[in-house]
């Protein structure tokens, strides 16, 4: 899982973290004990089974809550009347719990989890969700191909944007636009996880070296192979050329169609969003007014 460290959790290191986390409980507190579905249950059992409380189907207001993981703290934020256990916690200022055992910056494996495929098995809870029979014959390897899929549509979480561009050569002395055009772009609103697919235009003046054009329309994909919004998208582009290449000024367009917009929400199919973002000699009228010339750009 990039971005966090893996812990594989061992049962063995399970029953050590109920241990410390059943002696940070003051005795006769709590009544019983509730686990939040799905992954709090083994930690509700074990922990009622150390302390001598039963496991209920409920909370009440003597129950404390248990859960394996908290990320953000939403959803203990629907317990937020009952105190709370916890055996990791990612963000402890994100977090409001009671009780945790340690703080980890880590992606766990709990020992009881399905080792091959946890992340198609999240694939499966949300084919529940909406409704679908992961059985069905259609859907058998659906979850197996989502993830096949994602590890191409968010790959540029693998790659060094600085990277991509580290292979550069002499200008000789060239000082006018560069410019690549319509570099076809496809990313996902990190608001829905719904695509947007448009254009983008990278264009700058060089300094002492020159990149490979290549090397631009690699570029583009690192950052939109990420859960993006656009504004963010153009401005990461630009600020890498502008770090990397050290040219005398960088200018980028992004023309995209959002999904988000034209498959829900207001359902506008036929509109597109520009962005643009605008660094050194192209903030000068004539040469901003060049690129957009030269792009084709209203």
């Amino acid at each position: 899982m990039d971005g966090y460290r893996v812990i594989k959790l061992t049962y063995e290191k399970f029953a050590q973290m109920i241990q410390v986390l059943s002696d940070k409980i003051p005795s006769g507190r709590f009544d019983a004990v509730y686990g939040i579905p799905r992954g709090g249950v083994p930690v509700a059992i074990a922990l009622g089974a150390k302390l001598g409380l039963p496991v209920v189907q409920s909370p009440g207001p003597n129950t404390l809550v248990c859960d394996d993981i908290c990320d953000s703290g939403a959803t203990l934020s629907r317990y937020e009347d009952s105190p709370s256990a916890v055996l990791y916690v990612r963000d402890s200022s994100q977090a409001k719990v009671e009780y945790f055992a340690e703080i980890e910056n880590a992606w766990v494996e709990f020992p009881w989890e399905e080792k091959e495929m946890p992340a198609e098995d999240a694939i499966i809870r949300l084919l529940q969700y909406i409704g679908e029979d992961p059985q069905r014959e259609g859907l058998l390897d659906t979850p197996k191909r989502v993830i096949k899929s994602y590890k191409e549509l968010f790959s540029g979480y693998k790659q060094d944007a600085e990277k991509v561009l580290g292979t550069t050569f002499d200008s000789h002395g060239y000082n006018q636009i560069v410019i690549l055009k319509d570099i076809e772009m496809y990313s996902t609103c990190e608001h829905h996880m719904i695509p947007f697919v448009g254009t983008v235009s990278v264009g700058y003046i060089p300094g002492k070296r020159v990149v490979g054009l290549s090397k631009l329309a690699r570029l583009v994909e690192v950052f939109s192979r990420r859960l993006q919004i656009q504004e963010k998208l153009t401005e990461q582009i630009a600020d890498t050329v502008m770090n990397v290449l050290q040219p005398q000024g960088a200018m980028v367009i992004v023309k995209a169609k959002h999904f988000c917009m034209c498959a829900r929400g207001v359902n506008k199919q036929n509109s597109w969003m520009i962005t643009s973002a605008i660094r050194g000699r192209f903030e000068e009228a004539p040469i901003r007014q060049e690129f957009m010339a030269l792009t084709g750009t209203p």
